[in-house]
C-alpha cells in the first residue's frame, strides 16, 4: 500500500477528471488503514465550506468540505498526484470541524 498522508491530492480509479483531498489525520490513517476525502472541484466559488487549495506541483481546485467520503485504499486504486501546504490543510480542517461543532 502506498503511504498516504493528510493533505495529499489523489486520483481514485473510476472517477475521471476528479481529484480528491485526503483530510483525515495521519494517526487515523495509520491506525485504521482508511482515510476521509473530499472532492476538489475544477471550478467553483469559494465560501465557508468551499476552500480553494493549490498543491506544491500547482494542482488546484476548490475543496468541497461538505462532501466527505471514507475511502479504503486497499479496495480502490488510489494514486497521489500532489500535496497541499500545511496552511491549506489547516483551513480545510477548520471548515470541516465547523460543520460538526455544537450550536
Amino acid at each position: 500500500m502506498m503511504d498516504f498522508n493528510q493533505g495529499d491530492i489523489i486520483k481514485i480509479s473510476g472517477f475521471k477528471g476528479v481529484y480528491f483531498l485526503i483530510i483525515s489525520k495521519n494517526t487515523f490513517i495509520r491506525v485504521t488503514g482508511v482515510f476521509h476525502v473530499c472532492p476538489l472541484a475544477n471550478q467553483g466559488s469559494e465560501g465557508p465550506l468551499h476552500i480553494a487549495v493549490t498543491g506544491k506541483e500547482n494542482t488546484s481546485g476548490v475543496a468541497m468540505c461538505e462532501q466527505i467520503k471514507l475511502i479504503d485504499p486497499q479496495k480502490r486504486n488510489c494514486t497521489r498526484i500532489d500535496r497541499i501546504p500545511y496552511e491549506d490543510i489547516m483551513n480545510v480542517s477548520d471548515a470541516i470541524q465547523g460543520v460538526f461543532e455544537y450550536d
